[in-house]
């Protein structure tokens, strides 16, 4: 088989560009994989599982962090065709992700388990590829399983989009059983890109990496003109020009070509080593007689957690930035500033769109930076509105404003959870007590109904996905939106030792819940500090409340132990002057919170109770 590298620009009506989009272990990657087998980009000696997936971590964990682009070549009727296919993933965390590859198509092939239905993320993929008017090809997969209910999912599906139930595909990613129809229907029913080959070149960044040798590696969608090797391109946001020192395709390995004509996805390389030059979203165009109109970008993504990360070594601290640096090219969705703690030194406050990202986020920089941090517990954006009617955005408990406060406002998110209809009560119960209102309920089928709820976004980031998943043994599925703020009454609790307020253990929590963190913290703390020689005080505090508190006990010595005999007087004497020196030492003696106690207390990874 020819290679593409030798081939000249290919004809905007013969490529077809799409994605896959499914919930989380419904088979993107497997399908993916057979793709590759079929169109024989990949040869068998080289196949492995998940190929496309390229990190260590993924690979273990099993699931999709990046979306990865290929290009296929596939033959219909005697005509040749390029597809150049998009793997996604599936976690309701990578959504941007998701976002940024349906940019980049006009077709999504939305693949859902036979055996399982739909899911909430499914469905929130789904709706992402209706509002960019996407060509949608619904497929039932794993339909090889003992378990699998082909006809009854169908039914679901073909409910949800649209269609007849007869028009959902049915194939098995595992055995390659329906991938080559699939493929056929894909030419069949996706559109051709739509493009002007005359015009000005524009193309849109939807990716990029950084690579040690060779720089920045920018993955590009060409929408009008051509973009060739060593012609000088500018970036239409920064106004930076470069020479592109090499045009090429992802077949799946990068292969130089002549250049990217209308409808191509590809990368180039400059020899840029700046990450910042970059942009995901930005617009490529000629230096010369370039495009008057940038395209329109992506939506900037808003982060939903926040988190501190500290490098256990101090000197660690230019390592980590550069990192951070080169990670956030990677992952556009990351964000980060500066910021200084008197318990941890120098870090970075860090923005993350959930959870499973922040865990990732941090599982990366240790494997592949080689760095050894310390994460505090998540905290989400709060908008504090004073009595004076000053506001102030608060993403640390230590920016918490002094003073009276008149409205103290937190995100809120829309949550969609769909389960087996027996577990409704475990659920509502569940929901409830995490401050959420019911917005509604809708039964899929006979036995599987969708409940919709508003729902705080510090009541999700902790325990509530885990706790949702013990309730309904593992079947339940959600996914979670932003949905603006409301008023609440949110209060911070700080924790003092001997008096003076240890900022690095601070939160921001509901009035109701502030007494159960309080005492889980100053027993947590009791436990790690180790005893002082005089008695150390561990209090939980709202402003000047006390709400909770624990004692550390001095450590003893026995003093009496040269008294063999003699008066009571004598011993009593001992005691007191024992006494005296303890009152001493407690007015100067500082208690001095090792580094472990601070890294036991703080970290995401000790279990949470409930909060």
């Amino acid at each position: 088989m020819s290679t593409f590298a030798d081939q000249t620009f290919t004809s905007p009506e013969l490529i077809r560009n799409f994605c896959i989009i499914a919930h989380i272990d419904h088979g993107k990657s497997t399908l993916a994989d057979r793709m590759l087998q079929l169109t024989g980009v990949v040869d068998a000696r080289a196949m492995r599982a998940q190929y496309l997936d390229r990190m260590d971590i993924e690979r273990e964990r099993g699931i999709t962090i990046k979306a990865q682009n290929v290009r296929l070549p596939w033959v219909v009727d005697g005509t040749n065709h390029v597809l150049h296919m998009i793997d996604t993933p599936g976690h309701v965390d990578f959504t941007y992700e998701v976002s940024r590859a349906l940019e980049a198509c006009e077709g999504a092939v939305l693949l859902v388990d036979a055996a399982q239905g739909i899911e909430a993320q499914t469905l929130a993929n789904l709706y992402l590829a209706m509002e960019n008017d996407l060509t949608i090809i619904p497929v039932l997969n794993k339909i090889d399983l003992p378990a699998a209910d082909p006809d009854k999912y169908a039914k679901e599906i073909a409910h949800i989009v649209g269609c007849e139930p007869e028009d959902v595909l049915r194939v098995s990613a595992k055995t390659g059983l329906g991938v080559g129809e699939l493929l056929n229907e894909v030419v069949k029913q996706v559109p051709p890109p739509v493009g002007d080959a005359d015009a000005p070149a524009r193309a849109m960044i939807f990716d990029s990496v950084y690579d040690t040798y060779r720089g920045v590696v920018t993955y590009i969608r060409v929408v009008d003109g051509k973009i060739t090797p060593r012609e000088r391109i500018k970036m239409m946001s920064t106004g930076a020009t470069h020479e592109i020192l090499e045009v090429g395709i992802v077949s799946p390995e990068p292969k130089p070509s002549v250049g990217l004509g209308v409808g191509e996805v590809g990368y180039l390389i400059t020899g840029v080593k700046d990450v910042r030059q970059s942009k995901v979203g930005d617009t490529v165009t000629s230096e010369r007689k370039g495009a008057a109109e940038p395209l329109a970008g992506y939506r900037e993504p808003r982060p939903m957690v926040y988190s501190g990360l500290y490098p256990v070594d101090g000197s660690d601290y230019p390592e980590l930035r550069e990192a951070l640096d080169k990670l956030q090219l990677n992952d556009a969705a990351l964000t980060y500033e500066p910021e200084t703690s008197a318990a941890l030194g120098f870090g970075f406050r860090c923005g993350f769109l959930g959870l499973l990202h922040l865990e990732i986020t941090r599982d990366r920089l240790e494997r592949e930076y080689g760095l050894d941090l310390i994460s505090t517990a998540p905290n989400v954006v709060y908008r504090v509105v004073m009595e004076d009617g000053t506001e102030h955005v608060v993403t640390n408990p230590s920016d918490w404003p002094e003073g009276k406060r008149a409205e103290v406002y937190e995100p809120i998110t829309k949550c969609t959870i769909i389960a087996p209809s027996d577990y409704i009560g475990a659920i509502m119960e569940l929901c409830q007590s995490k401050r959420g209102q019911l917005g509604g309920m809708d039964y899929l089928s006979e036995d599987r109904v969708e409940l919709r709820y508003t729902m705080p976004l510090g009541e999700i980031i902790f325990d509530f996905f885990d706790a949702l998943k013990s309730r309904t043994r593992g079947y339940a599925s959600l996914d979670y939106e932003e949905s603006g703020e409301q008023d609440a009454e949110l209060v911070k609790v700080d924790i003092l030792l001997q008096g003076e307020t240890v900022d690095a253990f601070s939160a921001i929590v509901h009035k109701d819940y502030a007494y159960g963190y309080g005492t889980r913290m100053a027993t947590r703390l009791r436990e790690l500090i180790p005893r002082q020689q005089f008695e150390v005080p561990i209090q939980a505090a709202i402003g000047a409340r006390v709400i909770a508190r624990e004692t550390i006990r001095a450590i003893r010595k026995d003093v009496l132990a040269k008294c063999y005999g003699g008066d009571i007087t004598r011993k009593r004497k001992l005691l007191e002057k024992q006494k005296e020196g303890k009152k001493r030492m407690k007015m100067v003696g500082r208690v001095e919170v090792p580094q472990e106690a601070f890294v036991a207390a703080l970290s995401t990874d000790e279990p949470k109770g409930k909060k």
